[in-house]
């Protein structure tokens, strides 16, 4: 472009060699009417002209190394957005140009920092919103089935009003059990809810295990009417809060439940570890990782169907507790469950 901005060397070297050039003529004029020595006034031309060329030379040599700096600098600049790391040490020639630079190289520094929070931000931000999305997902795809069953069976207890009473009980039975359903996946979904926003806080208390751990047999022994749990174990007492800890043993002994047709073994060691472990479908290797992470689905065998927290809210009360769940596991044999807590200093 004909009127485009010079470089920095470009525009000292104009203003150094215009003015060079008028005091090189202003030097031959006085010259030459002070001194009438057309020899001496060629030697000192001549010497003057030397002196200014090195002069420009070394100026333009300066200048040069400053604008190379400059352009270095300017680079970090235009790519700030797909820089990787900043690590340009300064050398400029003067302490102000150095200083100059350091502290653009600081804000540089600082800037990129920012970036790279803003990205973090961003990524987890669109983690958040796919997990959102794939939370409705779940929740439409776990309550459709009950809903739809208690729908048909009222429907059909509405429109045949003659349907035999030992029927009638069964249809009311389903309801009731499909009503069941709902309500725990509510009261998952809400403990869950609880974990994430940080509401959630421990209410501990000294208590036997043993006696929890008979008590949630109990409870769903009523549900799997046709399958045993075996219990081994003594009394052991803990100190941990009950109700989540009913929470964590429900959901290990019945996805053991879901996942066999053997029986179910729980045994409690005297350092009060629990081990939850089925003769069932088992979990493969690469997924054992992945069957605590929230929203998770094995497609091979829908691990984990409540929504896909279940293992992830066992996980998270006993990392509350300063526990931690282990899993072995062999596909087509069985899978193990275990967690330790601590006994009760008497």
């Amino acid at each position: 472009m004909l009127f485009e901005r010079p470089h920095f060397t470009e525009y000292v070297m104009a203003r150094l060699v215009t003015v060079s050039v008028l005091l090189f003529l202003l030097f031959i004029t006085l010259l030459v009417w002070l001194n009438d020595n057309v020899q001496q006034n060629l030697l000192a031309i001549g010497f003057v002209g030397v002196t200014f060329l090195i002069l420009i030379y070394s100026i333009w040599r300066g200048a040069k190394r400053m604008q190379q700096e400059l352009e270095k600098l300017n680079a970090y600049l235009a790519n700030l957005e797909t820089l990787d790391e900043v690590s340009y040490e300064a050398s400029f020639f003067t302490k102000e140009f150095e200083e100059l630079n350091k502290n653009l190289l600081k804000a540089l520094k600082k800037a990129k920092k920012r970036e790279d929070i803003k990205q973090r931000y961003n990524a987890k931000l669109k983690l958040k919103n796919r997990q959102r999305a794939d939370m409705i997902s779940a929740i439409a795809h776990e309550f459709r089935n009950p809903i739809a069953s208690i729908m048909g069976y009222s429907q059909t207890l509405q429109e045949d009003p003659d349907i035999p009473p030992p029927l009638r009980e069964k249809f009311l039975e389903k309801i009731y059990s499909n009503g069941n359903k709902i309500e725990a996946l509510l009261g998952r979904l809400i403990l869950w809810n609880k974990f994430e926003s940080g509401e959630a806080t421990l209410h501990q208390s000294s208590f036997d295990l043993y006696a929890l751990i008979m008590e949630v047999k109990r409870s769903l022994a009523e549900k799997y009417k046709n399958r045993t749990i075996e219990v081994t174990g003594s009394s052991c007492m803990v100190f941990a809060d009950r109700t989540l800890m009913d929470v964590v043993l429900k959901n290990l002994i019945e996805n053991a439940l879901k996942y066999s047709k053997e029986e179910v073994e729980v045994h409690l060691s005297p350092e009060c570890c629990v081990s939850v472990k089925d003769h069932g479908v088992g979990i493969s290797e690469k997924d054992i990782e992945k069957v605590t992470k929230k929203f998770y689905r094995s497609g091979t065998h829908n691990w984990d169907n409540s929504m896909g927290l279940g293992l992830s809210i066992v996980k998270t009360i006993l990392g509350l507790h300063g526990s931690s769940l282990e899993i072995e596991s062999t596909l087509h044999k069985g899978s193990t469950f275990s967690f330790c807590l601590p006994e009760t200093q008497e």
